[in-house]
């Protein structure tokens, strides 16, 4: 052994001890050393400018604030009483004219709004609800009795029933009953703490803006009553459509012919045919039929109809079923399109007979309409009809 290889090991550099099993890794990519150092450099929003106003538009001074002069003071007496100038000269007194110009400057930094806002117009719903005035509370206000109804409805028999009811007729006298003894105000406009709705904008109603509306719907508008955006959230489904023929002395006349109805998912269903050389007019005859002829039938609990009820015409017989919450449209697709449009959710149906697809959607509404309502078999048999649910529970069941 050499005498420097001592030596060669006293000065030699320590290595650290290697370790016993592999670092282990959580990515599966390479490890980076260092955070990459970005291709631009940051800029901050105040050397762009961004944070300064624009000297370039002339700022409000406390300068310009000036007082009133006797020529404003002599226009401000013709609407304000002297006690009223009064206090609005101690209120300028009171501001600092510096503050003013300070505070009043419209902002320009990046936080601004980007919309002005006329603080001196108060907004019905957010700002200051309108609700009605507490003259209208009644402490004393209670529900009308049986008896009470009833002699309502007697003097609507006598007096202004007309010689031949419809059934609009009786809606329109339900609507217009009171159903409380006191102040008028106190039904028809109560005192509440809750908000009132948005309102709705006329130019929403009418709907149109600058769309042209066709003769033919306006027509319809003039004898329905609908404007324009009613009529077009109807809900309209054609049903039937096939070509048809007629044999005249010149020779076959093709025609196309459609059966549709329409509804507006709230009680009201009507159906109307129409039959051109065109397609598309025949479709549009039928629609305005349907519009036309959109009646009111009844619903329990606006969901399923009054009991079973039948209807027939010529070979072709519907039964129509009511059913509990939930239960569902379960019947073939014409009289489901039909409850469609009429809002009603539960319901079986069956055409044990001939399945025609139009006189099944002429039976369909023969028995919608057909319905007799609780209130009517009451009085026909000479008995008064409680609410058990209504009474007794609140109508919770």
């Amino acid at each position: 052994m050499s005498a420097l290889q001592p030596m060669r090991c006293l000065f030699a550099k320590a290595k650290p001890p290697s370790r016993l099993c592999p670092r282990r890794t959580f990515q599966s990519g390479t490890r980076l050393q260092a955070r990459p150092s970005p291709k631009h450099k940051s800029i901050k929003a105040s050397d762009l400018g961004l944070l300064k106003r624009n000297e370039d538009k002339r700022q409000l001074s406390g300068k310009d604030l000036r007082p009133y002069s006797e020529v404003e003071k002599a226009a401000l007496a013709q609407r304000y009483s002297p006690e009223q100038l009064a206090a609005i000269e101690v209120g300028e007194a009171a501001v600092d004219p510096n503050d003013l110009a300070e505070q009043g400057a419209a902002r320009e930094d990046p936080m601004k709004l980007n919309y002005l806002d006329d603080f001196s117009y108060i907004h019905p719903v957010v700002d200051k609800p309108i609700r009605a005035p507490e003259e209208n509370y009644d402490p004393n206000m209670r529900y009308k009795t049986e008896d009470e109804l009833a002699e309502d409805l007697t003097n609507w028999v006598k007096h202004d029933m007309p010689d031949d009811p419809e059934r609009v007729d009786w809606m329109k006298f339900m609507d217009n009953t009171r159903l409380t003894v006191g102040k008028p105000e106190a039904e028809l406009n109560p005192r509440s703490s809750l908000a009132p709705e948005i309102p709705k904008l006329d130019s929403l109603k009418r709907g149109t803006g600058n769309e042209e509306i066709d003769p033919s719907t306006r027509r319809l508008m003039r004898q329905t009553g609908f404007d324009f955006l009613e009529i077009r959230r109807f809900r309209v489904k054609n049903l039937v459509s096939h070509r048809v023929v007629n044999q005249t002395r010149l020779g076959k006349v093709q025609s196309q012919y459609y059966l549709t109805v329409a509804g507006n998912g709230r009680g009201l269903i009507g159906i109307g045919e129409g039959k051109s050389a065109e397609h598309e007019e025949a479709r549009q005859q039928a629609k305005n039929a349907a519009i036309r002829n959109m009646q009111p039938i009844p619903m329990y609990e606006g969901r399923t109809i009054f009991g079973d009820v039948k209807g027939k015409v010529s070979g072709t017989e519907v039964k129509l079923m009511t059913r509990p919450p939930g239960f569902g449209v379960r019947c073939q697709s014409l009289i489901f399109e039909m409850c469609r449009c009429a809002g009603i959710q539960d319901l079986a149906a069956r055409v044990p007979r001939s399945r025609n697809h139009m006189n099944t959607v002429k039976a369909t509404l023969k028995a919608l309409l057909s319905q007799r309502l609780p209130e009517e078999i009451a009085r026909a048999r000479g008995r008064k009809l409680v609410d058990l649910r209504r009474v007794y529970y609140g109508g919770n069941i």
